[in-house]
């Protein structure tokens, strides 16, 4: 078959695989498309510098130098969620691996490695019901509530106030000064489209407060 057959080939092989990936396994449970465009790009670069170097040990060369160096920039900079950090491994190997196995006419081979870390992934993320969990660092006002006896009642007050099911809360700073403290809550993110209620009714007694800027700058991690 004509190289520039099989290389167009290929190219529309890894991309479908990972449009399919990123569509129909990473979107339905990750909503930020953030990182879209980023795992899209990066897939397809590899992909290209991997294919159309003929040789097979440079080829597998450059592509695994390639994966360092993008994963070595990328810890340089902004931090990277840990799930959005594995989908992006996936989508920087599967280019290489297909590009290599394409060369060698390995077809079926190419298509089980492919569908094996599809149906990894889905198992994973939809087949056994793992709960997507995430942190936020949150700036709250009730500091008399930090204390380890009032801990139930400071979960109650921030599931109330912000309608998401928080499993946990940890004290970071503490600013006396003008009566805040920094929290880093760990909860369940809301299902898809899901309206966002909240989680207890219960609330500590005290007195009532401006609860805007509840959410402080530092954001998702």
């Amino acid at each position: 078959m004509n190289d520039f057959l099989v290389f167009g080939l290929g190219f529309i092989f890894n991309t479908s695989i990972a449009l399919l990936i990123i569509r129909y396994i990473y979107k339905p449970v990750r909503r930020n498309k953030d990182y879209v465009l980023m795992f899209l790009m990066f897939n397809t670069l590899v992909y290209l510098i991997a294919g159309l170097l003929s040789d097979l040990n440079l080829s597998l060369g450059v592509g695994v130098s390639l994966f360092i160096l993008f994963r070595i920039l990328r810890f340089r900079t902004d931090p990277i969620p840990v799930r959005e950090m594995t989908y992006q491994i996936v989508m920087m190997a599967l280019p290489i691996i297909n590009a290599l196995l394409i060369k060698e006419e390995s077809y079926t081979t190419l298509v089980i490695a492919n569908a094996a870390v599809a149906v990894m992934l889905l198992l994973i993320e939809h087949g056994w019901g793992l709960q997507n969990i995430n942190q936020r660092t949150v700036t709250y006002e009730h500091i008399e509530w930090i204390r380890p006896e009032h801990y139930e009642d400071l979960l109650a007050d921030l599931r109330m106030r912000t309608g998401l099911e928080i499993t946990r809360a940890e004290i970071g700073k503490i600013d006396f000064l003008h009566d805040v403290a920094q929290i880093e809550i760990t909860y369940v993110e809301p299902a898809m489209g899901a309206a966002l209620t909240p989680a207890s009714t219960h609330h500590p007694a005290g007195p009532s407060s401006d609860y805007t800027a509840l959410f402080s700058p530092a954001g998702q991690k």
